[in-house]
This record gives C-alpha cells, structure tokens and sequence, in this order.
C-alpha cells in the first residue's frame, strides 16, 4: 500500500480526510440527577445535577481535582456514584436499584494517554470494539473511520510509529466507529503542542460534527471549552459552579471564581451606593448590585488610558512590555494597593514614566458582594 504523506497547514504530520465522510449516530441524551461520589469517603461530586441535550457538545471545565473526570466515567460506567442517578435516553443507567454495565451503554469514551494497544496494529485497534460484527463488515467501518481522520494508510502500522497528534486521530477513530450515541473525552489535546492542538481540535470538532454523536469533553482550558461547546459545566470541588453557553459564563458570571476562570481581572474594592460603585477610580456601574461592600473586577483590556488632565483619575505606567497583538501596561494609581493591568493595541503612543487619566468600559467592570 502507498503512503501519501502530506503535511498540514502548521506543518504537523497527516491531512485529515474528506469532509462528510464520517458515519452518523443516534444522538442520546444524558442526565445526572442529584449525583454524588466519593473515594474512601472524601468527595469528589457532591449532589449534582445536570442535562445535556442530544448531539450536544458540553465541555466540563475545572481545575484538576475538581470532578470534571468522575463525572464522565460515572457516565460511563466506569464508576459507580455513590448517590444519585444517571438516565440516558430517559432511561436510568445507574441509580439506586441499577447499574447498565458500560458495553450496554451506547457510550464511547477516549483517554488521556490514548490507551492504544501497542502490540496490535492502528487497524486492529480501531476494530477493537467491533466485536459483534463480521471481519469483513468490521474492517470496512474501521477503514471508513480511519479514512475520515486521514490514516488509511497507515492501517498496517503501529501505534509507536505516529506522532501525538495522528495518535489521537486513531483513538477518536476508534472511539467513534461503533457509532456511539455518546462520546466522552478526557483531556484529549492536552498532550499536543500548541500549534498542532489548534489544528488538530478545530478538526476533531468537525468529525464530531458530521457524526452528530452527543460528546462530553473535559478540560481545564477555558479557551478550548469556548471554542468546542455549545454549552460549558464549570466545576468546583465537586459542585457545579455555572451551565450555560460561552457568552453567559464569560459576560455574567455567576461568581467572582467564574469571572476569574475566563479572564485576567484587576480586583478593587468598591462600596455600592444609590449613585454606584463607589472605587478609586471614579464612581462605576452597580450593574444592579445591592448597597454594600464589593469586589470591583475590572479586564485588562477595560481599562481606557488617556493623556494626562482629560476625563479620569491620574495614572502613571510603571511598565510597558511588548508581547505581539498587544501592549501590556502596568499603572500605579492613588489609592490602590496594587498597580493595574492593561492591554493596549500594540505599537501604542504610552511609554513608561508617562502620566495618564484612567477611565474603564463599563462592559468589562464585573461587580460582586465583598467575598
């Protein structure tokens, strides 16, 4: 057999396959009622409760140890709550008085690490969970899936052989070719370079896209949970934080944890009065804020710098850094403990020692109870 090796658009190893050419599914839905699990009773998901819709793509986010990664093998199968049910398609699948084992759940789940079997080939590894079909039939589908993720070619070969990024091309062939109605992955481009994760994400969504399977994917990379899910599942020490879509997580976040997940922030104190928020940087929108103490977060790139004597209360920029698109400010300020960030477009007319007026875009300040 021929291998025609082309590079991709960044350089990296293999182009994908034809568009249009992945075999489609039976989206389920998946819900967890009240689910909570532990490890030798420390808690890893306390009471939660969610839903995603069929051929929906919902990215859990969270730190490490939050459990974004039990929730997904809970819905797998590969670990039993400790409290709760899980329902998929309406029908509960792990519960109280019910456990559907994980090869009955319609559920396909890729690793990490990938977890392709060495010793066999790329082939063989995606026909893997083809068992119940004829060698012919699981041939040509397992063929069919690598042909999508542009590996065909490289059937005969073994895993030791690709790169990382054609690695987890095999995995998502073979996480898909028994057309699951769910896709769980954990972390999947955690082990690629950045350049190559880009590529490789942008067409992973695509392939999921044709399949039209229902996908949960963990991440701890708000950039890579925006860009991937239709809706996002912040997590915090087991509880579920916000649910909602990237635009609800990022312009109203429930709290100044989420605020902090998604963006850099400048943190001031303000006292919230009939007039607004009271700050050293001028009275500021309440955004509906009850009287009292509060935390004022305020985006580097909300924060509007001006000469000297215009509109706005004095600054002087300690530092200017160049890093690409941007300048990156930092301003000393009276009357705040710490200096302020700013992002400017790059090649700006500031320069260090320069005397500003600070003012901020009332779109990027965030206003939350003192914490």
């Amino acid at each position: 057999m021929s291998k025609n090796f082309t590079l991709n658009g960044n350089g990296h190893g293999l182009s994908w396959g034809a568009p249009g050419t992945a075999s489609a599914t039976i989206a389920a839905g998946l819900v967890y009622e009240n689910v909570s699990h532990d490890y030798d009773g420390v808690p890893s998901v306390k009471n939660l409760s969610l839903s995603v819709a069929p051929g929906e793509i919902l990215c859990l986010l969270g730190h490490s140890g939050c459990g974004k990664t039990t929730l997904m093998r809970i819905a797998a199968g590969v670990e039993r709550q400790s409290a709760g049910t899980v329902l998929i398609n309406g029908m509960p699948v792990a519960g109280p008085d019910t456990f559907v084992p994980p090869e009955k759940r319609g559920v396909g789940l890729m690793f990490q690490d990938y977890a392709l079997f060495p010793h066999m080939t790329i082939l063989d590894n995606v026909m893997f969970g083809l068992k119940k079909l004829g060698a012919t039939e699981s041939k040509a589908a397992a063929m069919t899936a690598l042909g999508r993720v542009g590996l065909a070619d490289y059937a005969g070969d073994y895993p030791h052989a690709l790169s990382g990024g054609e690695q987890q091309r095999v995995a998502l062939a073979r996480a898909l070719v028994p057309r699951p109605g769910i896709l769980l992955m954990d972390e999947p481009f955690s082990g690629l370079d950045k350049r190559l994760r880009d590529s490789v994400r942008e067409e992973t969504l695509a392939v999921i896209r044709e399949t039209r399977a229902t996908c949960i994917i963990v991440t701890h990379d708000p950039e890579e949970a925006m860009r991937m899910g239709d809706r996002i599942a912040l997590m915090r020490r087991g509880e579920l934080v916000q649910h909602g879509t990237a635009a609800d997580l990022y312009n109203r976040p429930a709290d100044l944890f989420a605020a902090r997940f998604f963006s850099e922030l400048n943190q001031i104190e303000g006292k919230v009065t009939s007039s607004g928020v009271e700050t050293a940087l001028g009275i500021l929108p309440s955004n509906g804020m009850p009287e009292g103490a509060a935390d004022v977060c305020i985006r580097p790139q909300g924060i509007v710098l001006s000469k000297s004597g215009l509109c706005g209360v004095k600054g002087r920029i300690r530092s200017k850094r160049f890093v690409g698109e941007v300048d990156l400010l930092t301003i000393i300020v009276d009357g705040l403990e710490r200096p302020l960030q700013a992002r400017v477009r790059a090649g700006s007319e500031w320069t260090t020692g320069m005397d500003v007026a600070v003012t901020t875009d009332p779109k990027d300040v965030l206003v939350f109870p003192r914490s």
